[in-house]
């Protein structure tokens, strides 16, 4: 409402005299609204309601009185933002009575007197007002508590997910799921006699039903195929471990997030009908935190993909969980999946955990406006809770978190890693202070920061890969930061939340492999899923770039091998080799993909053609008086999109067209070239998709 246009009232009573004697008392300051009855009122409430400022309203009129236009207001929520004075002659203590308990906020008897009449509106006004700002301060610090926590979990949601094949996704999806099927649950039945307090517990404690697999071997978390007896056997002892974590936390143990924490770690694997593990619980002897966060982490394992099986459409997920082919769960809950089917297709986006943000702050402010007592004590317990949700989370793992604020430019960081840092908890204009970079290149400082600003709204994460200097020494770490973004009609960057883990050993255990796993042995190229992660990454972090993709085929290697020997053909592979690496740049890609296959990723801006035609020209040799020659199939990212699978693809069919043509020629990939290739296409692992 501008400063210029005037709080409207509505004035409700049979006798237009009366109307007419308030609207002379009111017209002056207040543009006036009339209704002659009660269904009047609601029709008008029902269009205007966001426009009101106050109802003035007679109890004794014809065909709908007064309570029942307070019975309205309370139905549709406008009693929340629209306060509501009596005016009657009507004045018992069991009308007045009634009327407080719908909702209203003052009473004014008749006669009228100017003067009361214009201080008790101008009151109401000023305190509903008064209640609005104070309400919406507390519900922006309640949001703001409730989003960094919820983006912090998302965080070390990662951190615990960097092991294993699934992504941190699924700890966001089992969150919500949790928070969904529980709110059906409570609407179902009061078996359980759950809050909207313990449903927050419940769905917040499910982000560390998994953390047991920390201590699983990553061959046996990220084999594809499926596990042996021995290697389940192992795998199974994820939920205990879990719980043991919990067990042994120094602090926190009486904490209720604690306890359901337990609780969901080690008894979320237990089924219905006590065929589960690892205690063998018998249908509600499993505690419903584990039971509902059970049913979810199928319900999500179900339709994600996993390194071992593709995703199944929502319908078949949830027909093989009613049929029993995942184990057997509450029939309350079965019927809680099934009702919720349609909220269950959006549950796993992203702005699922805003709506049920969202849900918990108006729950708070409904609380506030009923006027209930302890509203203050309540929002303090829940900053509270905030509080020690980022502790207790923060507990669980090594690792340094920080918040930075762009405006003023400012670095909290927590006590534990100023401590490790030898820094200040608060840094002011870190940009300008020496000691921070110290800890820290600046060429490092700014690589992050572009990472930051260069983020968007709907894309706010940022990883990176970086040394840091302290305690005499030089250690890599992971930081994993969240951008935060205003509300603003245009966002505007406010500044991150973020995670610094320590991976020193990884870093160089990951070198080592890297010499070893990631290399081809015999031409010393990387492989195959080494050079589709980095082909991945480079696309990711430089995706305004231009790449090209060519894969490429020696001519009649079979008859190299057979003319020669194999030990002839491997020193023509480990010659090819050598010629790809001279024809490209240090920061392009080259790979052996298998047997005689081979392919280049390189960042072009120039002639791509004439890259590609000198790169083919150099893999065409003479071997010990032996002519070889290549084949030669390329695809371009603008053209078939910057996705590893659809290059490889689009690169496949060119090579297949190059080769159909005669061989000794390379094709770029045309879409007119796909009719040529009539087999399914391969996918990351060389096998058909």
């Amino acid at each position: 409402m501008s400063k210029e246009q005037k709080e409207r009232i509505l004035i409700v009573d049979d006798s237009e005299m009366n109307r007419s004697i308030l609207v002379d008392m009111l017209s002056d300051d207040y543009d006036t609204l009339e209704a002659e009855d009660g269904v009047e009122a609601v029709s008008i409430l029902s269009k205007q309601a966001m426009d009101l400022s106050l109802v003035l309203l007679d109890i004794v009129m014809p065909r709908m009185n007064g309570f029942g236009v307070l019975d309205a207001m309370n139905q549709n929520g406008w009693i929340k933002n629209v306060p509501v004075i009596i005016i009657s002659a009507e004045n018992s203590s069991d009308q007045v009575e009634r009327a407080y308990e719908l909702g209203a906020t003052d009473f004014i008897a008749r006669p009228f007197d100017a003067l009361i009449v214009q201080r008790r509106v101008v009151n109401t006004l000023l305190l509903y007002a008064k209640q609005k700002r104070l309400i919406g301060m507390v519900e922006e610090q309640v949001y703001e508590k409730e989003r960094q926590s919820d983006l912090m979990i998302d965080i070390l949601s990662h951190i615990m997910e960097f092991r294993n094949g699934e992504s941190g996704l699924h700890i966001l999806h089992v969150r919500n799921l949790t928070d969904l099927l529980l709110g059906r649950l409570i609407a179902k039945t009061n078996k359980y006699h759950l809050t909207m307090a313990d449903i927050s517990l419940i769905s917040t404690a499910s982000s560390l039903h998994d953390i047991g697999k920390m201590a699983i071997d990553e061959k046996i978390l990220n084999k594809p195929g499926r596990l042996t007896d021995e290697e389940f056997a192992i795998m199974k002892t994820h939920s205990a471990v879990g719980a043991e974590m919990l067990s042994r936390l120094p602090v926190h143990q009486q904490e209720p997030l604690v306890k359901v924490a337990y609780e969901i770690c080690r008894w979320h694997h237990e089924r219905y009908d006590g065929r589960g593990y690892p205690d063998g619980l018998k249908g509600d002897e499993i505690p419903i935190s584990a039971q509902v966060v059970a049913l979810a982490d199928v319900y999500d394992a179900l339709t994600s993909e996993r390194v071992y099986k593709p995703p199944f459409s929502h319908e078949e997920a949830v027909r093989m969980i009613v049929n029993g082919e995942c184990g057997a769960f509450n029939p309350f809950l079965l019927e809680c999946l099934e009702e919720n089917a349609e909220r269950l297709r959006t549950a796993l986006d992203h702005g699922a955990v805003e709506e049920v943000r969202q849900r918990k702050l108006r729950s708070i402010s409904d609380e506030m406006l009923r006027g209930e007592g302890g509203a203050s004590r309540r929002t303090l317990q829940l900053l509270e809770r905030e509080r020690m949700r980022n502790s207790f989370f923060a507990s669980l793992t090594e690792t340094i978190q920080f918040e930075y604020t762009a405006s003023p430019p400012m670095i909290s960081i927590s006590a534990r890693g100023a401590k490790k840092l030898g820094l200040d908890e608060i840094i002011m204009d870190p940009r300008n202070n020496e000691k921070v970079f110290e800890v820290i290149d600046k060429k490092v400082w700014d690589e992050v920061a572009r990472r930051l600003r260069s983020s968007t709204p709907e894309k706010p994460e940022a990883r990176f890969d970086c040394a840091l200097h302290y305690d005499g020494a030089t250690r890599w770490h992971r930081i994993v930061t969240r951008a935060l973004w205003s509300e603003d009609t245009e966002p505007k960057f406010d500044g991150a939340l973020g995670i610094v883990m320590d991976i020193h050993d990884t870093h160089m255990k990951l070198q080592e492999l890297e010499q070893k796993a990631a290399r081809d042995p015999l031409t010393g190229l990387i492989n195959r899923t080494s050079a589709k992660e980095r082909m991945e990454l480079r696309m990711q972090d430089n995706p305004g770039s231009h790449y090209a993709l060519a894969e490429i085929d020696i001519d009649d290697f079979k008859v190299i091998n057979d003319l020669y020997g194999h030990m002839f053909g491997d020193k023509v592979l480990q010659q090819l080799a050598r010629r790809m690496k001279n024809s490209v740049r240090s920061t392009d890609i080259c790979c052996r993909a298998g047997g005689e296959e081979f392919f280049i990723f390189l960042e072009y801006n120039t002639d791509i053609e004439k890259t590609i035609d000198r790169i083919f020209r150099n893999l065409c040799f003479t071997f010990e008086r032996h002519a070889v020659s290549v084949s030669m199939g390329v695809a371009l990212g603008q053209e078939v999109g910057l996705a590893y699978q659809s290059l490889y693809h689009a690169a496949d069919i060119a090579l297949y067209a190059a080769k159909r043509g005669g061989k000794h020629q390379y094709r770029f990939y045309q879409p007119s070239l796909q009719n040529l290739l009539d087999v399914e296409p391969e996918d990351a692992s060389g096998e058909k998709a």
